[in-house]
């Protein structure tokens, strides 16, 4: 019999990145019991990977920089498929979870005048991304570990959570192993947050770190949870593409923040020539007008010309790369030239430093001399757990989710830098909203014989010889995800898209970890697979059901943005009582007429 460590918190938070120590800290200061559930190494979260900057409306940089033109700029960049109240409570409160870190001893990059620094980013009509260099996400995570640590949490490193536990629609508990010597455990809670980022590990080419493998999103189903916007995955325009072995990681859109020219191999800035009918008033359309902002941005006076369309929202760049590679001019390795090597060498180093050495020491590139080589690379999903904007709680009483694992403000189209703004704000919301559910409720009792169940299902893998490595059908799914649900989709590879995932679980079913509890990478992924593929599923099932492109999702047989059907429309995926993904469709409630003046009347598509 295997024994089973029992632990017993008021607040079990799983999650160790921004949104899940930013929570941690909400819910640990009200007074509660607080345990924090990491995957990895505290340190270690994906969100040391954002490096571009926070969103807030500081106007440091500019003055006339608002909480309105933020709101306005994240439904406008998300195709007006957000949730309008979580884009005003974000743009409303992100510059004081900004100052709140800079308090905590954040050190972001400063002003002449000592200012928190800011820098332009694609989709925002002026420069409101605080950042350190290029390492912001990093920054973050040390300023919210060093402040949380004080907070009497017990944190949990290298735990995997398998399943989450209710009883009548009640949140009672979960339960996890422990990646290094097998251990198993089970915590009774009264409320969970759900903060465990994303699901890009499920395409071949992506951003994502090793953690990214969707199992929050999974849970979340599981469990009965909504799940919404499920197509809408973002691929970053700018990832390396060269060597190899570093292909798709991250180029931080703080590089086109600082002036860098997208160029073909035939040396052309093609992004002039795919500026969408709804940006045209908004971004230069001419080298020289394009030139004349990047002179007054360096030179760090106000903007009086139109942006670039280098800074264009990232599913219109990622789709104009990939629109000239089709075309024939893609760069030597099939991506674009990302050139910053016009720029005083001193000052690229100085404000892109990680980019620096990240190209010097992986590809061998100087990039105060010479142009990089980046191409699309899953990215980021709009789509998760669907939550109530006031709270941040589930359909499930009790289960919470902040950051990436939840959806509503980004609609169909994330901004960047956008998504470290997103972990504070929500993950604040959703430590105190959950510390306040539990200090309100009792315990419940967790059915054993669910947890029997989830026991002998994380302990089956290990009996099983002869079968495939777990390693192999990863590899398969995410191949397969690239090639038939990737950048570019049409219906008939989204139907084979979920053949083929069916195939890909009954090999799962049979997979041969071998080796024992302890140490065992192929067992954990062996554990990973059925979450990857029930999120692989709910992304192609509701690309294949929107019959129209519109932002971060491009149907080939449906080229064109549907207004009139799917303007309004959110996607949701829900587990039926037979076990089948069931989805429907719905909508958010109407924009109130204060914030309706604050959009483009004619981009809404609605009637006055």
């Amino acid at each position: 019999m295997t024994d089973i460590t029992h632990h017993e918190y008021d607040v079990v938070i799983i999650g160790a990145g921004g949104a899940g120590l930013r929570a941690a800290i909400e819910a640990s200061s009200s007074g509660s019991k607080v345990a924090m559930i990491s995957k990895s190494m505290l340190g270690k979260a994906h969100t040391v990977m954002a490096e571009g900057g926070a969103a807030a409306a500081l106007a440091n940089k500019d003055p006339r920089d608002s909480w309105q033109t933020h709101f306005r700029d994240t439904l406008k960049g998300g195709k007006y498929l957000g949730d309008w109240r979580m884009a005003q409570i974000h743009a409303q409160q992100a510059p004081d979870r900004i100052r709140e870190l800079e308090q905590w001893g954040a050190v972001f990059d400063r002003t002449p005048k000592g200012l928190s620094s800011q820098r332009n980013f694609g989709g925002h009509t002026y420069p409101r991304l605080a950042h350190i260099g290029d390492a912001t996400g990093l920054e973050l995570i040390r300023t919210l570990q060093q402040r949380g640590i004080h907070m009497g949490m017990d944190v949990f490193m290298e735990f995997t959570v398998r399943r989450l536990f209710k009883s009548q629609n009640k949140i009672s508990g979960c339960f996890a192993y422990d990646r290094n010597d097998g251990s198993m455990h089970l915590f009774k809670s009264k409320a969970i947050v759900l903060a465990t980022g994303g699901i890009t590990r499920c395409w071949e080419v992506c951003s994502g770190s090793w953690e990214y493998t969707g199992e929050g999103h999974a849970l979340a189903y599981w469990i009965g949870a909504e799940m919404g916007d499920m197509e809408f995955v973002q691929f970053h325009p700018t990832g390396m593409i060269w060597p190899p072995s570093v292909k798709g990681i991250l180029v931080t859109e703080g590089v086109r923040g600082e002036g860098g020219k997208l160029l073909n191999s035939e040396g052309k800035r093609f992004m002039f020539d795919y500026i969408p009918e709804m940006y045209k008033d908004e971004f230069a359309d001419s080298i020289d007008e394009s030139e004349a902002w990047v002179k007054e941005v360096v030179s760090g006076k106000l903007a009086t010309h139109r942006r670039p369309p280098e800074l264009l929202t990232r599913d219109v760049v990622a789709k104009a790369i990939n629109s000239e590679r089709d075309a024939g001019r893609a760069s030597e390795h099939g991506g674009a030239y990302l050139d910053i090597s016009w720029r005083n060498p001193e000052q690229v180093k100085k404000k892109l430093p990680g980019m620096y050495h990240q190209f010097k020491e992986l590809a061998a590139v100087d990039i105060t001399k010479e142009r990089m080589e980046v191409g699309p690379t899953a990215h980021y999903v709009m789509g998760g757990v669907k939550v109530d904007p006031y709270s941040q709680e589930t359909s499930v009483s009790g289960l919470f989710a902040a950051g990436e694992a939840a959806t509503g403000l980004h609609g169909a189209n994330r901004l960047g830098g956008n998504s470290l703004s997103d972990l504070i704000v929500f993950g604040k919301i959703a430590g105190e909203k959950a510390s306040e559910y539990a200090k309100n409720v009792e315990y419940v009792e967790i059915n054993q014989s669910e947890v029997d169940e989830v026991l002998a299902e994380t302990l089956e893998p290990l009996s099983r010889k002869g079968g495939e490595n777990p390693a192999k059908i990863v590899n398969d799914l995410r191949v397969m995800m690239q090639e038939k649900a990737g950048i570019i989709r049409t219906g008939e590879l989204l139907k084979e898209a979920l053949e083929d995932l069916d195939q890909l679980e009954n090999r799962a079913k049979l997979s041969s970890p071998g080796g024992g509890m302890k140490y065992n990478p192929g067992w954990h992924q062996a554990l990973e697979i059925g979450a990857m593929i029930d999120v692989s599923r709910m992304c192609a099932l509701a690309a294949l059901k929107r019959e129209e492109s519109r932002g971060a999702h491009t149907r080939d047989d449906f080229p064109e943005t549907d207004n009139d059907h799917w303007g309004k429309i959110n996607s949701v995926i829900k587990l039926s009582k037979d076990g089948s993904m069931k989805i429907e469709f719905t909508s958010y409630p109407k924009i109130p007429n204060e914030l309706r003046k604050l959009l483009d009347a004619e981009d809404l598509m609605e009637e006055e």
